[in-house]
């Protein structure tokens, strides 16, 4: 007579194939997961680099209203911080509390090159605030572009950049347009 085993003490464990399925399941949903944390880090960067740009327009009132609201006169950027240039992480500096706030955290070099990771619109450099206008295309505020990424650094979004307008909005969405045409009447 074979040696058996009282009921209910069974030997638990998996059998190979149960293994092989379980890891197949698993390795199944983390290619599904990886994506989408992903996408999510990506939009938390794109976020986070539209509230820097926010604070750097609020930088950039206080500066305006300390110099009789007129814009600065900055260059595009810089490609080395040895540069002495005025672009505005050295201008603005003094307005904006923490550093950071000119990175991008999505950006992997120009920050730390550079300074920034945002270009200055050099189009509107000493242009007063009430007549400011961009290349006598747009005289709307909310249409006017301040700064902008350097780079794509947002892939996932449809446009790849965050822009600062001279409405003092940041948004994703590109916005580079004349104005309007009357309507005919």
């Amino acid at each position: 007579m074979k040696n058996r085993q009282p009921l209910g003490s069974e030997a638990c464990g998996f059998t190979l194939l149960e293994l092989l399925t379980v890891t197949g399941v698993v390795a199944i949903l983390a290619a599904l997961a990886i994506p989408a944390v992903q996408r999510v880090k990506a939009s938390a960067h794109a976020t986070a680099c539209v509230a820097n740009l926010r604070q750097i327009g609020a930088g950039l009132n206080a500066y305006l209203s300390e110099n009789g609201m007129r814009m600065p006169e900055l260059r595009a950027g810089r490609t080395s911080m040895e540069e002495d240039l005025p672009v505005i992480d050295n201008t603005l500096d003094r307005y904006i509390r923490e550093p950071r706030i000119f990175a991008c955290p999505a950006d992997p070099k120009h920050a730390k090159l550079s300074g920034t990771s945002y270009y200055w619109n050099v189009a509107l450099n000493n242009q007063m605030l009430a007549d400011l206008n961009f290349l006598n295309l747009a005289r709307d505020l909310s249409r006017i572009p301040i700064l902008s990424d350097k780079e794509g650094f947002h892939p996932m979004l449809k446009d790849q950049v965050n822009i600062l307008y001279a409405d003092g909005h940041a948004t994703k969405d590109l916005r580079f347009w004349s104005e309007e045409p009357k309507a005919a009447k």
